[in-house]
This record gives structure tokens, sequence and C-alpha cells, in this order.
């Protein structure tokens, strides 16, 4: 693998959005949207509570580990969709660009992409609503490789997806994290739900990280085995992805798809 080849793919996202503010702001207004928004909700609850619970770590937190996957996850697609809108295939890969190349560079570009939202995320949780990753511990690493590992499985497999379908197959991608939030248990806990989407939500990583965030912020043990396990099925995923990326690959190439790639096509 030649990671001046890796470097290009990424080289190329940074000219695009250093040349266009449209592709800036998106960086980070939805998440400075999402986090204000969900911090004054918490902030509300704490005043109306009589518990004496605090809402910041058991919400405002879930929100903010569930923006960054999400971040994750579009930072690849988005990369990918750059070169579906200009319809750039044919001049990548009549290059000696290997398609573990291109994966690399699109999960380097997402990285690369999803901090600054990130950094703007984390900045107003902690600065505006006293959010504070103390009361997590350690842990903070583990929940975040998990939902990186899964975020970026999930872009690589949509991006086949699209590549699969077509262009205008891109409207399949955007309600992906909507249509797993309620599997995955993100604001409450997955033993509330039917017995299908609880086998549904098994079966997903990030169904794990919030069940030991619970743990964690009302003092319970948290079950590294359960959490390990998450972080398995994503590694699990991210194989499977990059495999069903490389067979759309192919199958495109074989059978002419790809230089055939236009806005109007869907299968």
């Amino acid at each position: 693998m030649s990671f001046r080849r890796v470097g290009a793919i990424v080289l190329r996202q940074v000219y695009l959005i250093r040349a266009s503010f449209s592709r800036i702001l998106p960086l980070f207004i939805w998440v400075a949207v999402d986090i204000v928004l969900w911090g004054f909700l918490t902030r509300y609850l704490n005043l109306v509570s009589s518990a004496g619970f605090n809402f910041v770590p058991a919400m405002l937190g879930a929100i903010l580990f569930w923006d960054f996957f999400i971040r994750i996850m579009h930072g690849v697609t988005m990369a990918f969709f750059e070169d579906v809108w200009a319809r750039n295939f044919l001049n990548i890969f009549s290059t000696p660009l290997s398609i573990i190349e291109y994966l690399s560079g699109l999960i380097l570009t997402s990285i690369a992409t999803s901090s600054i939202g990130i950094i703007v995320m984390f900045f107003l949780a902690v600065t505006v609503f006293g959010f504070s990753f103390v009361s997590y511990g350690v842990l903070v690493i583990p929940f975040l490789t998990v939902l990186f590992m899964f975020g970026i499985a999930l872009g690589i497999a949509a991006s086949a997806l699209v590549l699969r379908l077509g262009p205008a197959a891109e409207w399949f991608i955007w309600p992906i994290p909507a249509m797993i939030s309620p599997f995955v248990g993100v604001l409450y806990p997955v033993s509330i739900l039917p017995k299908w989407m609880q086998f549904i939500s098994r079966l997903l990583p990030p169904s794990y990280v919030f069940d030991c965030l619970r743990d964690v912020v009302f003092g319970r043990a948290v079950s590294w085995v359960s959490l390990c396990w998450g972080a398995g099925l994503a590694v699990v995923y991210i194989f499977l992805s990059c495999l069903f990326f490389v067979s759309t690959y192919k199958h495109a190439v074989y059978t002419g798809f790809i230089a055939r790639y236009s806005a109007e096509s869907l299968g």
C-alpha cells in the first residue's frame, strides 16, 4: 500500500473543503445545533427534577457520543459522494490506486473532517453546559473506539450500496443513523424494547456502548465482557463492509456499470 496515494485522496478532500464555504459550514453547524438543543433540555430537566439527578452525563453525554458516531460515518460517505457528484471514479481507478488505498483515504478523510465537528461539540458541551468526561473515567476511550469502528464500517457499507445502486441511491444513506437509533438505546435501555427489537439491538455495537454508559452514570459495575463483545462486532462489521465494497467495485467494473455512472442511474 502506498501512503502517498492514500495521502492524495485526503489532500483532494482538503482542497475541496478549503475552496468552498458551503462545505466548511456543515462540518460543525449541525452538531452545534444538536448540542445546544439537548444541552438546554438537560438543563431544564435538572431544574424541574426533584430527585437531584444530573441529566447532563446521562443524556447530553449520550447525544454527544451518538453525534460522534454520526460524524464518523458521514465523514466517510461525504468523501465518497464527492467522487460520485464529480463522476470521478474512472479518473481515480485508471491510476494504480488500489481499493484498500482508496478506503484508507476515505477513513483518514473522515477522521480529519469529523475532528472539526467533534471539537466544536466537546467545546460547547464542556464550556456552556458543564459536561465533564471525568464522570466516565478511562471508559471514554473504549466507548469512542467502538463507535468509531462501527461508524467507519457503516460508512464503507453505505458507500458500497451507492456504488452498487447508483448516485440517486445516496438518499437511502442519510436516514441510516436515525433508523438504527431506536435499536441502540441512545437515551433508554434496550431492555424496554420488544423482544424482536432487542434481538436486533444485540447485533449493533453502539447498544453495548450506551448500556455501559448508563452503568457508569448510575454507579453500577460496567460489564467489560459486554463492551468487548461490542468491539468484536465492530471489527467484524469493518471486515464485512470492506468485502462488500470490494465485491461491489468488481461487479461495477465487470458489468461496465462504473463507466455508465451517472446521476440518472439507479440499478
